[in-house]
């Protein structure tokens, strides 16, 4: 049986609001929820924008790596009245892709928040003056590098799917322009950490295996 232990109510409450974010993007989504060490266990959600959405709360899951159902997950979080609750069944079936390995994450700029935001409001115009016939955005437009950071010899490009996943999971607020997002990076792997969640994303496509 699965099991969710979250202690502090205020932590069942933001990922209720995480996982009601990711319900609204897409009605299927699956929630990985996994054990980080020290009492923290992490949520995981794969958006539609093909970033990964992730935000880390007090408390502890069983078994330790889990895919839940995103609705049923919400419906728990909704009604529980304590810190333990049925998630619902095992659906690790429902989870297609990798997460980042271990390895330390390298800070490489920070952003303000209205920096973000305006960036994200000139993509979402030019994706409406650009949609295609079932009104989603070219991808040429989602797979452009709108910023570029770096830190020694380590280059960042961020794209603006990635923007658009963070504005669509709500990780930022415009009410807050001076908050910071910080861009961080491991050798694989890019990271937009912001108030309320963060995006990551591959750096460089995997190659397909030959045979």
């Amino acid at each position: 049986m699965t099991e969710l232990r979250v202690p502090d109510r205020g932590d069942r409450e933001t990922l209720g609001a995480f996982v009601a974010r990711a319900v609204r993007l897409d009605g299927q989504a699956a929630v990985r929820l996994r054990n980080r060490g020290n009492g923290i266990v992490e949520a995981w959600v794969a958006t539609p924008f093909e970033c990964l959405a992730t935000r880390a709360v007090h408390g502890e899951v069983e078994p330790g790596d889990v895919t839940v159902s995103g609705n049923e997950l919400l419906a728990a979080l909704t009604v529980a009245r304590g810190e333990q609750m049925d998630p619902g069944p095992a659906r690790d079936l429902l989870w297609q892709g990798e997460l980042p390995a271990g390895a330390a994450w390298q800070l490489v700029d920070e952003l303000p928040t209205k920096v973000i935001s305006d960036l994200t409001d000139r993509g979402v115009a030019l994706a409406r003056e650009n949609a295609g016939p079932h009104g989603t955005p070219p991808a040429s437009l989602m797979d452009q590098a709108v910023l570029t950071v770096s830190e020694g010899d380590l280059e960042v490009k961020v794209q603006m799917r990635c923007l658009f996943a963070l504005s669509g999971m709500g990780f930022f607020d415009s009410a807050h322009p001076d908050d910071i997002i910080r861009v961080a990076a491991t050798s694989s792997w890019m990271r937009l950490d912001a108030r309320y969640g963060a995006i990551v994303r591959r750096r460089h496509a995997l190659l397909p295996l030959l045979f």
